[in-house]
Parts: structure tokens; C-alpha cells; sequence
């Protein structure tokens, strides 16, 4: 999965009072994209040393290390001194040879939307700092403390016998199809999130939910978990005309184009593929 990067080191350990220095990793985004540098083996971070106008003044914020390198959130868009530094679509994680570069970028684009989001405080209006010890902004008025958000959210393979249930979500592209998948409710037990969003999207009864694993989701800033549960194939499918489209069982062999291992959706329905499932 996307995470599985060793021997590569990722470490989340917030250390303060870091400034940039020339070898550090810089992470700029543009919406939904990424500044990284094209070379002949593939996409890799740039460092602070490929820019003009990254100084001791530019607003960066450390973010975490790769291979004990510093990787550092800069916000104002900086000036390449070199043309193979260019945005690229975050989605580049799907395909992208070094699976190192893909988890930074999207841990990075994780913890750029919170920033984001948490520039004034949601109680009292004030315009937040960033809490000198600890990954946190911090409210100097009414002295609210805000965490980066992680929201849990469950996937999960359904099978019968030798099928397996997929369903095409209507934002998917054509032909597209995964795992039921939803985000945990208020109040509510995982198992019971599985139960509920499978009846809700598709209309079926499940039993025997076991969990199989989890799996950071930086992109909606998420906990993924994955459960395997059995499913009566007699059930009629009941889609919810909301957010799934169809929904059909498939056996081994005769699969649609479905995700990659690069997620744990993936990896459950190719072990299914497998007979692993």
C-alpha cells in the first residue's frame, strides 16, 4: 500500500523551531497539485537549493522527515531556478515510481489542507498561531487548541461464496468500480459503520465483519479500515441513486477495472482475485 515505503524512513514527529536549510525537502502546493522535480528516473522533492527566493523570511512550516531530511510546507509559490520543477496533478501518487516521493506528497497535502482550514479560530474568529511545542494551532484569544483532523472511515469486501460484491461510484470514471466504502458516524461502532453504509448504498445484510487492516488516506485526510464481511448473493442489490450508480456481483477472473494495491481497497480485492479472500 501507499504507505509501504521501507527501506525508506518517514518520521511524523513534529520538532520545533526548525528553520530551512539548503538540503531540506520543499512541499509547495497549487490547489490540487504539487511542485516536484521531473528527472530521467522519475519525479522526486525538491530541495530549498533549487529555488531563488526561498529565505530565512519565507513562511515554511516542518512538516516531517524523510530519510532524517527535513520536508518543509511552503506557502508563498517559490522560483525555480531550474524548468523541470513543475506542478503535477496529486493524483501523480497512483503511478509514481519512487513510492517514497508519493507519501510525502500526500501526507504533505494532508496536513496543507488543515493549516489551511485552521487559520482562525472557529470559536471566537481570532486569527490562530502555531502551538511552539507540538503540531497544533492555537487560539491567543480564547485558548482553543486544534489537532490535525483524521477522520475514520471504513472499507469493506463482501463476498459470497466465490463472488464479490463491486459497485461503481457515481463520481467514479466509466467503467470503474471498488469496495463499499463510508466514514464513521457519530456514536457509532466501526462494525456497525460497515453494516450501515453497505444497507444504506446497496440494500444488503451482511454478517461474519472482521477486520483485515487500516491504512492512512491523507487525500480526505482519513483513517481507512478494512473489513472483510459475507453477504446472501439472494438479496436483491438496492442501490441508493446517491452515490453509487450499480452495483453487481463479480466472480474471480471477470473483474472490472478496479483500484490498485496502492490502497487497501485494492489489496482486498486482489486478494479476492487471489483466492487469498
Amino acid at each position: 500500500m501507499i504507505q509501504d515505503i521501507f527501506p525508506h524512513r518517514f518520521d511524523n514527529h513534529f520538532v520545533a523551531g526548525k528553520s530551512i536549510e539548503d538540503k531540506d525537502f520543499v512541499l509547495h502546493y497549487k490547489d490540487n497539485t504539487l511542485l516536484l522535480k521531473n528527472d530521467k528516473t522519475g519525479l522526486e522533492l525538491p530541495q530549498k537549493k533549487d529555488f531563488t527566493n526561498i529565505t530565512d523570511q519565507t513562511e515554511a512550516t516542518f512538516l516531517f522527515t524523510l530519510n532524517e531530511v527535513s520536508c518543509f510546507l511552503v506557502w508563498d509559490a517559490p522560483l525555480a531556478k531550474e524548468s523541470d520543477i513543475t506542478y503535477q496533478e496529486i493524483n501523480f501518487f497512483r503511478t509514481a515510481s519512487r513510492k517514497e516521493v508519493a507519501w510525502v506528497g500526500v501526507v504533505g497535502y494532508h496536513l496543507r489542507n488543515w493549516y489551511a482550514e485552521h487559520r482562525f479560530c472557529g470559536k471566537c474568529g481570532t486569527k490562530t498561531i502555531h502551538k511552539p511545542d507540538e503540531r497544533a494551532m492555537m487560539c491567543p484569544n480564547c485558548h482553543t487548541l486544534f489537532f490535525p483532523k483524521i477522520s475514520p472511515a471504513i472499507i469493506v469486501a463482501i463476498t459470497s461464496g466465490d463472488k464479490i460484491l463491486l459497485a461503481h461510484n457515481a463520481h467514479f470514471k466509466p467503467g470503474w468500480f471498488s469496495l463499499i466504502a463510508g466514514y464513521a458516524d457519530v456514536g457509532e461502532t466501526l462494525e456497525e459503520t460497515v453494516r450501515r453504509e453497505v444497507k444504506e448504498e446497496v440494500g444488503l445484510d451482511v454478517k461474519n465483519i472482521r477486520y483485515y487492516t487500516s491504512q492512512p488516506w491523507p487525500l480526505s485526510g482519513s483513517v481507512m479500515v478494512g473489513f472483510t464481511a459475507e453477504a446472501d448473493e439472494n438479496q436483491p442489490i438496492v442501490i441508493d441513486q446517491n452515490e453509487i450508480a450499480e452495483a453487481a456481483w463479480y466472480t474471480r477472473g471477470n473483474l472490472p477495472d478496479h483500484p490498485t494495491n496502492v490502497s487497501v481497497g485494492g489489496e482486498l480485492i486482489e486478494k479476492f482475485e487471489k483466492g487469498e479472500l
